[in-house]
């Protein structure tokens, strides 16, 4: 078994790369077209987040819910949902 996977390695090493003309491993322009994208559509979720972040009330106290309830109305009484039926 140990020799059939010497001789697969072997005859793998001995192999020349099939790609070595003059274009071979330069990237396109295509792909600086996805990476551009990539970044731009990054730099617009980290800007969505930081808004959504900032309309966060600084604490969400259940003694008082005042600053909540700006953000969202008709909050439900802490109680309530503990409850079992």
């Amino acid at each position: 078994m140990t020799d059939t996977l010497v001789m697969i390695a072997g005859l793998l090493a001995d192999e020349a790369p099939k790609d070595t003309g003059p274009d071979f491993g330069k990237a396109s322009p295509f792909g600086l077209l996805v990476v551009v994208l990539l970044m731009i559509g990054t730099f617009l979720l980290v800007r969505s987040m930081n808004r959504r972040l900032k309309r966060l009330p600084e604490s969400f106290d259940r003694e008082n819910p005042e600053p909540d309830q700006v953000v969202d109305e008709g909050t439900v009484e802490p109680d309530a949902g503990s409850k079992a039926s």
